[in-house]
């Protein structure tokens, strides 16, 4: 069993590097990789130490120390120079490594993509291109030569030379192994460049494969919009003389932040009206300034350890929502971030794989790569600025910006700034970062004489390893409402530290309706009983955005729980609050499309299993379906016109208000299609000049059981484009009936362009099995015996890939005794898998209970 690796543990590295030069010379089977590493002991470790580098796959060709040879042999994981070899001072240390990038499936380290050479480097896959501290908390400045015959050689930092076969770079700012690039291949430039508030000229490229400049307008655009915001909103300048994004098709993530060099997986790049819909544009917005975002929170301060990854991914992930919102709708954005937040995280808390925000111990570090550190990471964040207020969370950053620069930096570091800027005790608030799970927040509501009161109390559950906690900080938003709808309190943010908390509100004329967590200022559920009525009355009335949406939400859960548990019909409350909204032309056209939303059918099953009830996969989805119908009937007579009206005159513009309209209008033709055989939704597709309407039309046909002639149409026409084609994939399969999704998928796998080595695709086809919530939950079992089959087959490959997909069994357990048998097989088969990589063990043996 592989050991874990602990906080407690932690020590400084015993050696600095004051400086790393590489020469990479490439060859798709036989790469060699030079290393002079200029090192020195630690003072900060007294007395003499050992030198260990890591190194993974690694042959060896030859160490010298000072220009001394040295025969020394490496172990499976690394090289170790014994003290007694290592000068009391300063030293030189040259190694040449052998490397074979074709080979490598699991796209870490340095690998080869279509002909492209390409690195991944985080988190530990430098130790695949040479031998190396590869740790987060070693720094250096680095100098890189590249030599090749390829047209273009890029790496990190600026150009300082380069001839026929050669190129160097040089990278001025000390920068851990991790955040290490290089990128060869016969690629074009779509470039631009950047004015810094300073005035200082950048020039900037998008870097794509022949045919694809034509499609990077946008990622450019959203780049000089990020690179503005941030000297804005947080007075962050770029650092380096040109910024360099290269698009790559085999990529296990969404993109990385390598200094001066960002890697982006292609789909968050390429884009035209054509060929991306709405929420690709959005997608490619975000990420783009994420991981610019990334050059101050990430690489100018990093972290000190693995452990410490929620520094830098959460902070982030904050600043690229601040960004989102900005540049689109605010209100929308967080209604959107919420429900990424509930889905993918708030299962995780709730089940094996829960873990801290700063976790205590790992495996893999591949694995803590979760919604918990970066999506509720960013959610403390978000909390601790609303603590402090707007001007205090400023002047912390400015602080931590000062004082982190150019180091590696831990929570408590984070935390102190915040203390010493606001005179704040954060330790209390510190349980964010260390405990898991997700707190309930129950509320019980008196009124007496004038005075209205609310009690609160929270409840921190157990999570595997911590079954006891003590009360958190939880800001709770709150405005109060009038009977009449008018406002009779703006929003407040009341701050509980206690189990148990009231807080009054005298003077009152009449009995307000309390409008509740606003915002979602906290990442809690909140545990209220409140009446239909009231509900509707928030939906109809409440000023604050998001809690306007939760209460249209709220009640549609109610009502659907009923529908599966009782086949109780939509009462008018809901229908009649809903309409309203809809027809609304005052809120955001986005704003009305997400509360047209039912509730997912995953979020239906947690719904169910927190009230104790076993869900049922089969009796959600047709309460979910038929609660759609109902809703189409009542708004049937206002469809067809509310369609014409929000069709978008003129060309296609991506930006948020013509994205708003048409998601409200293909929210609305779905509606409609369940009335008319999908006529409208037909001709739509006919007629769609866009990849958002063209793939929003055939959804709704796919979802009445229609739209094989118009599939095969689609087919023919982007066969060509290999990211359209993913859509095709998952289309398919997302909208199949949950008796026949892994029988659609199954016939995909043997579809001549389904190349499962590329996790694009992969997850195109498996990972739409895992969303379709009763497809892959299915009573036969056959959805989990389709992934896990393919898990097994990818996992000697691309071990990365297949752990994060195997998520997808983490909720086994909330369903009944006959699917939990069917699932937990699965996972012990895919646990006892000959030759289990570390990253796909270490996941399953935490979902079967068998990690402490």
């Amino acid at each position: 069993m592989t050991k874990a690796v602990h906080l407690s543990d932690y020590a400084a590295y015993t050696h600095l590097v004051a400086r790393t030069e590489l020469t990479v010379r490439l060859h798709p089977a036989a790469t060699r990789v030079t290393a002079r590493l200029d090192l020195a002991p630690n003072p900060g470790r007294p007395g003499r130490h050992d030198l260990r580098l890591d190194g993974e796959m690694l042959r060896l060709l030859s160490v010298s120390l000072d220009g001394a040879p040295l025969s020394v042999l490496p172990d499976a994981t690394g090289l170790t120079l014994p003290a007694g070899l290592l000068p009391q001072g300063a030293f030189r240390l040259e190694t040449e490594v052998g490397i074979s990038p074709q080979a490598n499936t699991a796209l870490e380290g340095l690998y080869m993509s279509n002909g492209l050479y390409c690195t991944q480097c985080e988190a530990e896959g430098f130790r695949r291109i040479t031998f190396y501290p590869d740790r987060p908390d070693v720094m250096a400045p680095f100098r890189v030569r590249i030599e090749s015959d390829l047209p273009v050689l890029l790496s990190n930092g600026n150009p300082v030379a380069q001839g026929p076969g050669w190129a160097e770079w040089d990278d001025p700012w000390p920068k851990p192994a991790y955040l290490f690039a290089l990128v060869a291949g016969d690629l074009v430039a779509h470039p631009g460049s950047f004015v810094t508030a300073s005035g200082r000229k950048v020039a900037l490229n998008i870097w794509v494969r022949p045919g694809d400049a034509g499609k990077c307008a946008y990622a450019m655009d959203a780049l000089k919009r990020a690179m503005r915001w941030d000297e804005t909103a947080y007075g962050r300048e770029y650092d380096l003389d040109v910024f360099n994004i290269v698009a790559v098709d085999d990529f296990n993530m969404g993109a990385m932040e390598n200094k001066g060099l960002n890697i982006f997986n292609s789909r968050y790049v390429l884009a035209l009206p054509e060929t991306a819909t709405d929420d690709d544009f959005a997608r490619i917005e975000a990420i783009i300034a994420h991981e610019y975002f990334h050059n101050w929170t990430g690489n100018r301060i990093t972290c000190r350890d693995w452990f410490q990854l929620c520094l830098k991914e959460g902070l982030t992930v904050f600043r690229d929502q601040q960004f989102s919102g900005d540049m689109r709708s605010a209100p929308v954005k967080r209604i959107e971030d919420v429900l990424t937040l509930r889905a993918r995280q708030f299962r995780e808390d709730n089940g094996p794989l829960a873990h801290a925000v700063r976790p205590d111990r790992y495996v893999e570090i591949n694995n803590f790569y979760t919604a918990t550190v970066y999506e509720k990471g960013a959610e403390v964040i978000g909390m601790l600025k609303r603590l402090v207020g707007d001007a205090g969370y400023a002047r912390a950053l400015d602080l931590y910006f000062d004082r982190h620069d150019g180091q590696a930096a831990t929570i408590e570091d984070w935390l102190k700034v915040f203390e010493d800027i606001t005179g704040r005790d954060l330790s209390q608030f510190k349980r964010w970062y260390t405990e898991a799970g997700t707190p309930r927040l129950k509320v019980q509501e008196d009124w007496q004489d004038g005075t209205f009161t609310l009690h609160f109390e929270q409840v921190n559950p157990p999570t595997p390893g911590q079954p006891d906690k003590a009360p958190k900080v939880i800001p709770i938003a709150v405005g109060l409402l009038n009977p009449n709808g008018d406002e009779v309190m703006a929003t407040t943010t009341l701050e509980m530290t206690a189990q148990r908390q009231s807080f009054r509100f005298p003077g009152l004329a009449t009995r307000p309706v309390a409008s509740l967590l606003r915002g979602f200022s906290a990442p809690v559920i909140l545990d209220r009983t409140g009446s239909p009525e009231e509900r509707a009355f928030l939906l109809t009335h409440d000023t604050d955005p998001f809690n306007k949406w939760e209460a249209g939400r709220s009640l549609a859960r109610d009502l659907l729980m009923q529908k599966v548990t009782m086949g109780a019909q939509p009462g008018p409350d809901w229908l009649d609050a809903l309409a309203r909204v809809v027809q609304d032309d005052s809120l955001d056209p986005a704003f009305r499309a997400l509360a047209l939303a039912l509730p997912a059918e995953d979020d239906m099953a947690q719904t169910l299993h927190d009230a104790g009830i076993t869900p049922d996969p089969d009796r959600i989805h047709s309460a979910r379906h038929r609660m759609g119908d109902a809703l189409a009937r009542h708004l049937s007579g206002q469809l067809p016109r509310l369609i014409e009206d929000l069709a978008e005159p003129g060309p296609f513009t991506p930006g948020a208000r013509a994205a708003g309209r048409r998601s409200l209008r293909l929210a609305l033709l779905r509606l409609l299609g369940r009335l008319d055989g999908g006529a409208r939704a037909a001709a739509a597709f006919r007629a769609a000049d866009n990849m958002t309407e063209q793939v929003g039309a055939l959804g709704c046909l796919l979802d009445i059981g229609q739209g094989q002639a118009e599939l095969a149409a689609f087919a023919a026409q982007w066969g060509h484009d290999r990211l359209v084609m993913d859509k095709w994939f998952s289309l398919q399969i997302l909208h199949a009936a949950p008796d026949r999704a892994a029988a659609v998928a199954t016939r995909l796998t043997a579809h001549p362009a389904f190349d499962w080595r590329n996790p694009n695709r992969f997850r195109a086809v498996i990972g739409a099995v895992a969303a379709n919530h009763a497809g892959f939950h299915a009573a036969s079992g056959a959805g989990y015996r389709l992934v896990a089959n393919w898990l097994i087959r990818l996992d000697p490959l691309n071990p990365q890939t297949a752990a994060r997909m195997s998520t997808a069994f983490e909720t086994w357990m909330r369903y009944d005794a006959a699917r939990q048998a069917l699932a937990q097989a699965e996972l012990t088969r895919l646990h006892s898998a000959p030759g289990l990589s570390r990253d796909l063990g270490e996941m399953t043996g935490r979902m079967l209970g068998l990690e402490e």
